[in-house]
């Protein structure tokens, strides 16, 4: 079984995630950003996560087939579940986060997107010190989680896969890691 778990940046995806495996044991969490990111490193292309995205496209295709291979063999032997992003927003446009060639590897099963309002995650993205983000506009938000939602539908239709909306809204974790856990039970 490989479930994705997606979200916009400030979604809480990684939150929700770690607290539904509190409760759930059977799965190894796989960052598909750590792995990118490690690969990237490993070649000196860059020093933080948030350059990644900077990167000429090339780059980052090439960067994210590095990084499926091996999430690939790891699926071999356990219960995966893949945190990442459904799209990642570039100077150029939207990339799929995971494209054709990295879907043909992992053949997920299920495709889970959090979601929040977008004034909610603007103002996380506005309190998260730890990370190093572009300041983006309530509608931009929006955008980018419409756009996920498309891109979700796609990933679906190439891999036969289902997709299930977890909304996680503020002073409601609970709920969201209740609806999370019944995804991967």
């Amino acid at each position: 079984m490989i479930v994705v778990v997606t979200g916009t940046p400030g979604a809480g995806k990684t939150t929700v995630l770690n607290k539904a495996l509190e409760k759930v044991k059977d799965y190894v969490v796989v960052n598909y950003g750590d792995v990118m990111l490690e690969v990237a490193k490993s070649e000196g292309l860059v020093e933080h996560r948030d350059e990644m995205r900077k990167l000429p496209l090339e780059t980052q295709r090439r960067i994210q087939k590095t990084a499926a291979r091996k999430i690939a063999e790891m699926a071999k032997e356990k219960k995966i579940i893949v945190d990442t992003h459904c799209s990642i927003k570039t100077p150029k446009g939207y990339l799929p986060g995971l494209p054709k060639w990295v879907l043909e590897e992992l053949k997920p099963d299920i495709i889970v997107l959090i979601e929040a309002y977008p004034e909610e995650i603007a103002g996380r993205r506005a309190s998260d010190e730890t990370r190093i983000r572009d300041a983006e506009s309530v509608e931009k938000i929006k955008e980018h989680q419409e756009m996920n939602r498309a891109i979700a539908m796609a990933y679906a239709m190439f891999t036969g896969a289902t997709v299930k909306i977890v909304e996680n809204h503020d002073n409601k974790l609970e709920e969201a890691v209740d609806d999370l856990i019944k995804i991967l039970e």
